[in-house]
């Protein structure tokens, strides 16, 4: 029989009132300095992207497509590992080597049926581009056990300065079991070395049940992850339910509470959980009520945008638009609309070339150019 909670009319005032203290207002912007301009169109879902050094783009379309864009021409990659393309599982992000030029590795995240057990977890390989297709494969890390439930992949990933790849992957929709469970897959970002083996100070290598892949724990869903440009820190945000979608500084071994502390409440509006905060647990960096379902993250540091040098970008699922953070030190300060009503933004980058490209779900890669004063 399903357990019916009856929330307290006091906590529901009090949470949603604690929420609003941190909050900021969502702004429209007061002019529009900017075109956008379609770099590549007719996707469906692009999941994630990433700039090759010869001018072309590597995009993921979460069906399991891997395309290469060059000069308008849009090539598909063969080869590519097969994916569980069903609900939020897919392919995933993609992300070069920092030595891509002489090595010529790749990473890639997708929802993986391999196992023994139906359905499917998040996966981490590397290949090399030949031609048109991937080679060289290698597994380098397989959640466990694989489930039927298609949501909380996670799945960003990136190489921090320290040399390593950081990667998150989602609790699966087992919020009562895998957050908090250092010796399971799930609500975690994982640290491992480029070629899958594990770091020997990583926080729970002493520990022989636990997966001492794990670097953090206590998180919902991360999908966006950046390395600041300033301070080499691993900022993530993280989808919450019915609000309490957070950015959190990722710090080893610690616990970022999912779902013993939250800031949100159940979709059908029942409580999670009445604390907000416990000892022992961090504290987001900020969170957003109402949700805005963020997928990708980036930090500005063009000088083609000067206004918004140090500003933080993430993308609204719900919403439909880009979110621009203005940031002071690790406080957010203003909050401001991109792309009002462009689409869903799965994830967005600043290129090489200086640009912010965002790519919105339904229509392609986008890229935000300002106007010359």
């Amino acid at each position: 029989m399903r357990k019916i909670h009856i929330i307290p009319l006091l906590f529901i005032v009090s949470l949603v009132a604690c929420a609003q203290q941190k909050d900021t207002t969502i702004h429209e912007p007061e002019s529009v300095d900017y075109t956008v301009e379609t770099i590549v169109d007719d996707l469906s879902v692009p999941w994630g992207m990433a700039f090759l050094p010869d001018g072309s783009m590597l995009i993921t379309e979460r069906s399991g497509e891997l395309i290469r864009f060059r000069d308008g021409e849009k090539t598909t990659i063969s080869n590519v590992p097969e994916v569980y393309a069903r609900g939020q599982g897919g392919l995933m992000d993609i992300l070069l080597h920092p030595d891509y030029e002489n090595n010529g590795w790749i990473y890639l995240s997708y929802a993986s049926p391999e196992g023994e057990e139906s359905g499917a977890h998040t996966a981490i390989i590397r290949a090399r581009i030949q031609g048109n297709a991937l080679s060289d494969k290698q597994l380098l890390y397989k959640g466990t056990p694989n489930t039927r439930k298609s949501h909380h992949f996670g799945s960003r990933m990136v190489f921090g300065r320290d040399g390593y790849l950081y990667f998150s992957i989602g609790e699966r929709g087992d919020r009562d079991i895998n957050p908090q469970d250092i010796t399971r897959d799930g609500g975690k970002v994982y640290r491992i070395q480029e070629d899958g083996s594990i770091p020997r100070d990583n926080p729970f290598t002493g520990n022989p049940e636990a997966k001492h892949a794990i670097y953090s724990y206590g998180h919902r869903n991360p999908q966006g992850m950046v390395v600041h440009p300033e301070t080499g820190e691993i900022w993530v945000h993280e989808h919450g339910p019915k609000g309490g979608d957070e950015i959190n500084i990722v710090k080893k071994g610690a616990n970022y509470g999912w779902p013993v502390i939250t800031y949100g409440i159940d979709y059908d509006g029942t409580v999670i959980s009445e604390e907000t905060e416990k000892e022992g647990m961090e504290q987001p960096v900020y969170y957003w009520v109402p949700s805005i379902a963020p997928s990708g993250m980036a930090f500005v540091t063009s000088d083609i945008y000067p206004d918004w040098k140090g500003n933080l970008l993430a993308g609204s699922l719900s919403f439909q638009y880009l979110e621009r953070l203005v940031m002071n030190g690790n406080e957010v300060t203003y909050r401001e609309k991109l792309l009002p009503g462009t689409g869903r933004v799965r994830d967005v980058r600043q290129g090489p070339d200086g640009y912010i490209y965002a790519a919105i779900e339904g229509k392609g890669i986008v890229k935000i150019v300002p106007e010359k004063p």
